[in-house]
């Protein structure tokens, strides 16, 4: 009798620990496959240059500085940063072939060319614009301008047609204006825009700090840039939060030699997260670029605030991630300032597609690179 009492109850600890045992490896699974869905993968596939000089339609193609795709019509569009200098301001669509396993010199076709039209339809003359920024509505683009401190020339938000055609202005803070004391700095201004996929808001950034809220980056330091975030339906700014970039990536903090970081590129991944793009020039190091999730849930909205001086230790700036240095990848970057997703391929991960603005420099390329991810 008592030999049966004890091996009912070595049966039942067995069937216990064996239960146990099977509840630890499934939640084991189930965490694991969690972790693997939420952990962002980015994997490169290859690149593709072009030489700087190469003609298209009787304009230099260059100084790509931002890229968005329609997914409809299954092409991109490339602004152009030149200031009407070489030719009217433009943005060109292109063509990425992503069916084919190898990325080649046939992956990437130019297709077009559209020139930009001011408020009286008219190409915007020489040196009144500087396109940086460009994001898709699903009908229209809407393209900012950097402006330019030294003429006084104020920068913008404005929404232009596919065929070229201005529609609309998006209202800029005053705080962003060119003034005495205040505004954005030169070349360091509103370089990128995205929208989110709710199609509620806009975002763009400063590249660096306005004037009047901190020190462009060094080599010791970021820079406190402003993410303005604009509601779509009304057409207004509604919040701004702080963004703080990386210090530019350099060995030497001599003073000799050009050395920038800012931010240059965001896409919307839904209404309060984003990725961001760094790009890090010096002489010694070359391009560094750097891919972050940025998560705006608990930053501060610092519309209210005209500078940020002073303040910044009182303000809560947005959350950011490093996802990937491409200094890490068999590569020499160019200078990278446009990002947009592609289509999604055959095994279900998202395509990620850079660019390269080329200064319109002989020693430089434009360069597109092509990468997957599970964002």
């Amino acid at each position: 009798m008592m030999n049966n009492k004890k091996n009912k109850r070595y049966k039942y600890l067995i069937f216990t620990l064996v239960t146990c045992l099977v509840i630890i490896v499934t939640i084991a699974i189930v965490i694991k496959s969690i972790t693997q869905a939420i952990i962002p993968q980015i994997t490169f596939l290859g690149e593709v240059n072009f030489p700087t000089g190469l003609k298209f339609k009787n304009t230099e193609i260059g100084g790509l500085s931002g890229i968005i795709y329609n997914a409809d019509k299954q092409i991109y569009y490339a602004i152009s940063d030149d200031r009407s200098s070489k030719a009217p301001a433009r943005f060109y669509t292109l063509k990425i072939d992503l069916e084919s396993e190898k990325i080649s010199e046939e992956t990437v076709t130019f297709i077009d060319v559209i020139t930009l039209l001011n408020e009286i339809s008219q190409p915007f003359p020489p040196l009144s614009i500087d396109p940086e920024g460009i994001t898709f509505t699903g009908t229209h683009l809407f393209i900012s301008s950097e402006g330019d401190r030294k003429r006084q020339i104020q920068p913008f938000i404005k929404e232009f047609s596919l065929a070229g055609k201005q529609l609309r202005n998006l209202p800029l803070p005053e705080k962003f204006l060119i003034q005495a004391d205040s505004g954005i700095r030169n070349n360091l201004a509103l370089e990128n825009l995205t929208i989110t996929p709710s199609k509620k808001y806009l975002f763009t950034a400063t590249e660096n700090a306005l004037v009047q809220d901190g020190a462009e980056a060094s080599v010791t330091a970021g820079s406190p840039c402003r993410i303005l975030q604009y509601d779509l339906i009304k057409s207004q700014p509604e919040k701004e939060f702080l963004y703080i970039t990386e210090p530019i990536t350099s060995t030497s903090n001599n003073l000799g030699g050009f050395k920038t970081n800012g931010l240059v590129e965001l896409i919307a991944l839904d209404d309060t997260h984003l990725l961001s793009l760094e790009r890090s020039f010096s002489l010694d190091t070359g391009n560094t670029i750097k891919l972050f999730q940025v998560d705006l849930s608990d930053a501060d909205n610092i519309q209210q605030i005209n500078s940020l001086n002073s303040k910044l230790t009182n303000i809560s700036p947005v959350q950011k991630e490093l996802l990937l240095d491409l200094s890490n990848l068999e590569l020499i970057s160019d200078n990278i300032e446009g990002m947009t997703f592609g289509p999604r391929l055959a095994d279900g991960r998202r395509s990620l597609i850079l660019i390269s603005d080329n200064n319109f420099n002989p020693l430089q390329v434009t360069q597109v690179l092509i990468f997957t991810t599970n964002l």
